[in-house]
């Protein structure tokens, strides 16, 4: 006596074979759409960060021609300390991305340090109210620099990372996400513009000399 196996083979419908690729493409154009958001997302973060950094940056960027009219009123023979100034700004004026915001920035900060320099040989400059009020604001300033300098780096950071990054650097690829920039100068530049003020507070007014 023989036996015959009575197995049935289970075929999917030839009608729910489109349904199915369907289905998968589905899947596939949802998860594209997420991960290319997602890399919008990250550069909008980056983007956003950027515009906290260039805001401090142009505050303290404003406050150089003010020092310069308050040296001025005690140093006017300081004529090279006023033309490096003018080159500083000129020089901040310039659009460019981070890289070219970093230099522009060590400039405004070797100006800074050759304006405060000059003010360290005039006693009556280094008490006078508004000279302490704007060294205060830029000490103030300079703190908020570090802080955006820090999330937007940390921000360019992920960005980049994700587009070096499998699955998201073939997304970035077909959709032309260009790595962002880090904001910082070179190595040697930082060492040398490196400023610290401690707040002082506001003295008397002091009149500058009369001619």
């Amino acid at each position: 006596m023989s036996w015959r196996c009575s197995c049935t083979r289970h075929v999917v419908p030839a009608a729910w074979l489109p349904i199915v690729v369907s289905a998968f493409v589905l899947v596939g154009v949802a998860w594209a759409f997420a991960r290319y958001n997602g890399l919008v997302r990250a550069r909008k973060r980056v983007e956003e960060a950027w515009s906290g950094i260039d805001v401090q940056l142009r505050r303290r960027a404003s406050l150089l021609p003010n020092l310069e009219e308050i040296v001025k009123g005690y140093a006017a023979h300081e004529r090279e300390v006023f033309t490096e100034v003018a080159r500083a700004r000129g020089a901040f004026q310039k659009p460019g991305g981070a890289a070219e915001a970093a230099n522009a920035n060590e400039t405004i900060s070797q100006a800074f340090i050759r304006v405060f320099a000059v003010a360290e040989n005039y006693p009556q400059l280094r008490a006078s109210e508004s000279f302490i009020a704007l060294r205060n604001d830029l000490s103030e300033i300079e703190e908020k620099i570090a802080f955006a300098r820090q999330f937007y780096n940390r921000n360019v950071l992920d960005y980049n990372t994700r587009l070096e990054t499998y699955p998201d650097a073939i997304i970035a690829s077909h959709f032309d996400f260009a790595p962002a920039e880090f904001f910082e100068g070179e190595p040697e530049a930082r060492s040398e513009v490196r400023m610290t003020f401690t707040r002082q507070p506001a003295a008397e007014n002091v009149a500058p000399p009369t001619a």
